[in-house]
């Protein structure tokens, strides 16, 4: 299949739609829900955590989407969050250790108790890590020593040598963070929340 965002609302969607509907919201599609909504300018939507959900901009749009974590959800957010966005969880647990330290010893007790190693801590992971770094490096190296070899850079290649080391510094500083589900736009979205199987009690 098309990997393309849109092909979600093209193909994906509608062959969902059909199936449950065939099923008579039985099997697999036991108590499938579908909400379909077209949210406007200033208006803001709140999508319960767990909660499958797609947004398709139909004009220019400007989205501001923020992330909700509470001490009711944040086991769930914490396992979540150290697994698919490992450096920011090491960065949000430092931040926990200041402002929350009880927080933090629950994040450190879930750890232990899932037996779970955080990017910081994992040696095979920081080797792969700086692996990949320098070899970026090397590859932005030979590709300046290339422009120098032409004997002059363009100000469009300054400005790019500029914004990867920019981004580089960028990556290694402290991201803080936390994880949920929330949103908000300036012009109109159509927004699909699917799935309600998938919600978790809160």
């Amino acid at each position: 299949e098309d990997d393309e965002a849109i092909h979600y609302f093209t193909t994906i969607l509608p062959r969902m739609k059909r199936r449950a509907a065939a099923c008579g919201g039985l099997g697999d599609y036991a108590n499938f829900e579908c909400y379909e909504f077209t949210q406007f300018a200033g208006e803001t939507v709140y999508i319960p955590h767990g909660w499958w959900h797609a947004v398709l901009n139909v004009t220019h749009t400007v989205g501001i989407t923020q992330n909700f974590c509470s001490r009711r959800n944040f086991d769930v957010v914490w396992r979540e969050t150290r697994g698919g966005r490992k450096k920011m969880a090491c960065s949000w647990l430092r931040r926990l250790r200041e402002r929350y330290p009880d927080l933090a010893r629950r994040a450190e007790e879930l750890n232990t108790r899932d037996g779970f190693v955080m990017w910081e801590d994992d040696e095979v992971e920081q080797k792969k890590w700086r692996r990949k770094r320098m070899e970026k490096e090397r590859r932005r190296m030979e590709k300046k020593k290339g422009r120098e070899r032409k004997g002059s850079t363009t100000e469009k290649e300054r400005k790019e040598d500029k914004e990867e080391r920019k981004e580089d510094k960028g990556r290694e500083k402290n991201i803080t963070g936390s994880c949920g589900s929330s949103s908000s736009g300036r012009e109109s979205k159509r927004t699909r929340v699917g799935s309600a199987r998938e919600v978790s009690p809160e």
